[in-house]
């Protein structure tokens, strides 16, 4: 009970009239009293709660909003997926709001034309990396006929049984360069533009490495030739 209504109850038990009254009339009196009061305070929290429900609705509206005008004002900075669950979330809220139903169909048209973008991407992106691959195995085939003959020098050397084949396949291989000093460079690492390199060793340094070690892990990376068709550089690859 509120200071106004207390002070009221007051008023009504200090009237004179109220004050000669039976006592069990007073009694039935003042439970008319409490009554009434009780209706109005009643009747006051109902428009209290009603209140808070509508403030909570406008506070649903105006997020609801801001969602689909996130969707709508997106240039590419969400995903299709994070957008599509942002939609779904404000029609789950079955808001019957006049103006986020026109913003839902205008968040339904920007996603379409977003899928629509997604798909025309995805397809390019796959003709792109198939033509990646196709160039990749050209040039591997490529590299194979052009250095199949080196490679194929390297590899025996590294593999030769015993000395005396060894020794032949050191011989063999030297007759593709232009002399036994021609420099031979090995890459190591690569991070963009920077190429880290091993130390500079020749090429009949090199094939005598082969020979003791029994092991070749490497790949040609480039050749260069001499106008007789001569190895004059070579450049390997660590493979691992």
């Amino acid at each position: 009970m509120n200071r106004e209504k207390f002070k009221i109850m007051q008023r009504m038990f200090s009237n004179s009239f109220v004050a000669r009254m039976p006592v069990n009339q007073m009694l039935v009196f003042a439970l008319a009293g409490l009554l009434i009061f009780g209706t109005t305070s009643c009747s006051s929290q109902k428009r209290l709660a009603k209140k808070h429900a509508k403030e909570a609705r406008l506070a649903q509206i105006a997020q609801a909003k801001a969602e689909l005008y996130e969707i709508i004002n997106d240039e590419g900075f969400l995903s299709l997926e994070v957008k599509e669950s942002k939609l779904q979330s404000v029609k789950d809220m079955n808001l019957d709001d006049k103006e986020v139903n026109e913003l839902i169909v205008r968040a339904e048209e920007k996603l379409a034309r977003d899928r629509a973008e997604y798909l025309i991407k995805r397809e390019e992106e796959a003709r792109l990396a198939e033509a990646e691959r196709l160039e990749r195995e050209r040039i591997a085939r490529e590299n194979a006929t052009r250095f199949g003959p080196i490679q194929n020098g390297l590899i025996g050397v590294a593999a030769a049984p015993n000395l005396r084949e060894a020794n032949l396949k050191i011989s063999q291989t030297l007759e593709l360069f232009a002399s036994p000093d021609v420099p031979v460079l090995i890459l190591v690492s690569q991070e963009g533009e920077i190429r880290d390199y091993d130390r500079p060793t020749t090429i009949g340094k090199y094939l005598e490495l082969l020979k003791d070690q029994k092991r070749y892990n490497n790949d040609i990376e480039n050749v260069k030739y001499n106008a007789a068709g001569k190895i004059t550089e070579l450049e390997l690859r660590t493979r691992y």
